[in-house]
């Protein structure tokens, strides 16, 4: 009697580390089934990237807007232009998003907008509008919210100004 319960407890718990090692491998394979469809979620251009991790500047610690979040972004701040002579002040000829900085391109910086986004910028001074696309990161400059390329700057009609007040409404989040 004394081997037939000891043969059934080796089955018994070779039946539980079975049923266990299954169970693990189910949880696995329903995580990584869940993290997949998280990105593809996020990832709706044709570029398949939207880029909105955390990141350090200094010592500030900024985390983007969801996808989710940044579709209903309607703000209001002041914005600046950038020039050609944008990596004398430590700048990078790089976007945080891996774009070659072209300050001739209708396009634009934001702290906490997904790259790459579309945005309407409204100057609220004269109430010029336009479409531009966010593929960078800033301004980190205290009170501004948005920093527009050059050309961008000159299709608002604020240049000579330097700073404007704005409306910054998202279009599309994505390519």
């Amino acid at each position: 009697m004394a081997a037939v319960s000891g043969q059934a407890w080796k089955i018994e718990y070779l039946a539980i580390s079975m049923l266990s090692w299954s169970f693990r491998s189910l949880l696995i394979a329903l995580v990584g089934v869940v993290l997949a469809s998280c990105a593809s979620a996020s990832s709706p251009g044709p570029s398949g990237r939207i880029k909105n991790s955390p990141y350090v500047i200094g010592d500030i610690q900024y985390v983007p807007y969801s996808v989710d979040q940044a579709r209903y972004y309607d703000e209001v701040g002041v914005a600046s232009w950038y020039g050609p002579d944008r990596w004398l002040f430590g700048g990078s000829e790089i976007t945080a998003n891996g774009e070659s900085v072209d300050s001739r391109s209708v396009s634009a910086a934001h702290k906490l907008l997904p790259l790459p986004s579309k945005v309407e910028v409204t100057n609220l001074r004269n109430g010029k509008r336009v479409v531009m696309r966010v593929n960078d990161r800033g301004p980190f400059i205290h009170g501004r919210m948005l920093d527009v390329s050059s050309r961008a700057a000159e299709l608002l009609d604020f240049k000579p100004e330097g700073l404007t007040d704005v409306r910054v409404r998202v279009l599309r989040v994505g390519d």
